[in-house]
């Protein structure tokens, strides 16, 4: 069931992972597709919770790959999440729990050694990996209980690999929250502030902007109510059930992100 919108897109917001590549090997028409953006003349950005990669990490991967991407196309949870905390809470000393090294894209913020017994300002999580051990989570708890803010990149429970679905940061988010009685600050998808920085990003208009995503929740709702068309696509983390249980109903429901080009054209033809 789709929620036409009127007007045409001028702009395009996408999501990476179980959209365009699955543990970074495109999916089947991706890279055509995006050719097709490109060849259209059409503004878009690479909007993604990964939290493993730099901005720059990615952009050689999917470049490789045969995607027709700069690093200007590429805005990450971990660079927004660089200015909310220089904005919020400027020369804090920040506790960075995360898989993978993105410390390039954290530039302007302090970040203090794990083991280190320095007092804790912010604690920032990132993305799950096998850094989120009893140890450490037990040493995040032990700042939050001394009064550390707790702001996290995203909330995604789970993500899609090769393997299948694995847990991601919200699932122990909600247990860091529950037990030091804290609310987390998000940064990245699904709050209001990334699509509002992502539409700054390109210098658009949310009525003309289009999201592609394959998380109902976090990608697509989310850009919805920030004024933004939603389009969810049946790859990556997609489960019928979630999309069944929804609070909400995307703008538009594709088989993947191969037949965004063909939406695309038809919206501008119905625009007419």
């Amino acid at each position: 069931m789709e929620r036409e919108r009127t007007g045409a897109i001028r702009a395009v917001l996408i999501d990476i992972d179980g959209v365009l590549t699955v543990s970074w090997e495109p999916l089947p028409g991706s890279v055509e597709a995006m050719e097709r953006l490109r060849a259209a003349g059409l503004p878009l950005a690479l909007v993604t919770n990964t939290t493993s990669r730099t901005r720059a990490s990615i952009c050689s991967r999917l470049a490789e790959a045969g995607f027709p991407v700069t690093v200007d196309d590429i805005l990450t949870a971990p660079a927004v999440t660089a200015v909310h905390l220089r904005e919020h809470h400027p020369g804090a000393r920040c506790l960075l729990l995360n898989a993978g090294d993105i410390q390039d894209d954290l530039a302007g913020v302090t970040l203090v050694e794990p083991e280190a017994h320095a007092d804790v300002d912010v604690v920032v999580v990132g993305g799950a990996g096998d850094e989120f051990g009893y140890a450490a989570l037990n040493r995040v708890f032990h700042h939050l209980q001394r009064g550390a803010h707790l702001v996290a990149m995203h909330r995604n429970l789970y993500w899609r690999t090769a393997d299948g679905l694995e847990l991601d940061t919200g699932a122990f988010l909600l247990g860091l929250e529950r037990a030091a009685r804290v609310e987390a600050s998000i940064t990245g998808k699904p709050s209001e502030a990334f699509f509002t920085a992502a539409l700054a990003h390109l210098g658009a208009d949310a009525s003309a902007t289009l999201m592609v995503g394959d998380d109902i929740e976090s990608d697509v709702l989310a850009a919805q109510r920030s004024g933004i068309t939603g389009t969810l696509v049946k790859t990556g983390k997609y489960l019928p059930e979630t999309h069944r249980s929804a609070d909400g109903t995307p703008d538009h429901v594709l088989d993947s992100f191969a037949a965004l080009p063909d939406l695309l054209e038809r919206l501008a033809s119905d625009s007419r």
